[in-house]
């Protein structure tokens, strides 16, 4: 099954890290698509103006304006070109330039909807705290408003394919370990090690059965989510059953820290990407957002995954 990934870009060193990420991932890989989306910022509409096609508003905007759609467009010539040499073909690559209607960031979540796209990939600027504040954050923006799309926050230069994937019975913890089995699949350099954080997933680990049943069955349930080592064995199952290689599946012993982020942090040094699963119901999103941020903020060359 072909994974539609959806690269949101803007020709920043951010995006061209985040597609090098990508390729290195999944170079020679057949069943991968890629569609980069590259939104245009160019302020408000002016009143009247919201019926009129890109092409048509590029004729009154402003000429800098104009010129970042130039920019665009050969940023994404070269975006094809560099993913084409690293292994990722350009029958694989489409491209969508836009200019920007409700702000990028409303706009890249739209899309993300509208296309059903399996992941939603983003480089990470690098900002501190403060220049968040005053200068805002696409990436991060995406990642408050938009808790129904697995999202990929990648920072810096990401060279290692071993992946740190926290684990409990939850619900959330096992759609991360799902998504991650899914994008996975078949995938002949990755590695992944799974650790079990009593603090990071905190408190709701036991797994809602009936919800559970209804995606992977009853037997599969009774068999792979019960006993002592259950923790581990479902999500190792869900990596083996879409044929990720056993032998590739380690298991760490659990770790401990003062914070949830703390924890996460001290494991994965190493790894190239962190998988977190983000909570569904509101009330217990809020420590997965803090430990998401904490290590969006703290970790450096790495990609964190949202799921």
């Amino acid at each position: 099954m072909e994974r539609k990934i959806l690269a949101a870009v803007d020709g920043s060193v951010p995006s061209y890290n985040a597609l090098r990420y990508l390729s290195h991932l999944f170079t020679d890989l057949a069943d991968i698509s890629v569609h980069l989306f590259y939104v245009v910022p160019v302020g408000s509409l002016e009143p009247g103006m919201d019926w009129l096609d890109d092409g048509d508003r590029l004729l009154v905007l402003p000429s800098e304006a104009r010129e970042r759609v130039r920019r665009a467009e050969r940023f994404m010539e070269e975006a094809v070109l560099q993913l084409g040499r690293r292994g990722i073909g350009p029958d694989q690559v489409s491209t969508e330039i836009t200019l920007s209607r409700m702000g990028v960031a409303h706009d890249i979540i739209n899309e993300a909807r509208k296309g059903l796209y399996d992941a939603v990939l983003m480089g990470r600027r690098g900002l501190g705290r403060v220049e968040e504040y005053i200068l805002g954050s696409v990436s991060l923006d995406i990642v408050r408003q938009a808790a129904d799309v697995p999202l990929w926050v990648v920072d810096g230069k990401v060279n290692s394919r071993l992946f740190l994937l926290p684990v409990d019975r939850s619900f959330n913890s096992l759609k991360a370990a799902d998504h991650l089995a899914f994008i996975l699949q078949d995938n002949p350099y990755a590695a992944v090690c799974l650790v079990h954080f009593e603090a990071v997933l905190g408190g709701d680990t036991e797994p809602d059965r009936k919800e559970l049943e209804s995606l992977w069955g009853a037997g599969w349930c009774a068999e792979h989510l019960e006993g002592e080592d259950a923790v581990y064995a479902a999500p190792e199952a869900l990596l083996v059953e879409r044929g990720f290689p056993a032998e590739r599946v380690i298991r760490l012993p659990e770790s401990h820290s003062f914070t949830p982020h703390g924890a996460i942090l001290k494991v994965c040094k190493g790894c190239g990407t962190v998988v977190i699963g983000r909570r569904r119901r509101a009330v217990d999103r809020v420590l997965v957002k803090r430990v998401s941020a904490k290590v969006m903020e703290l970790a450096r060359e790495i990609a964190v995954w949202l799921v």
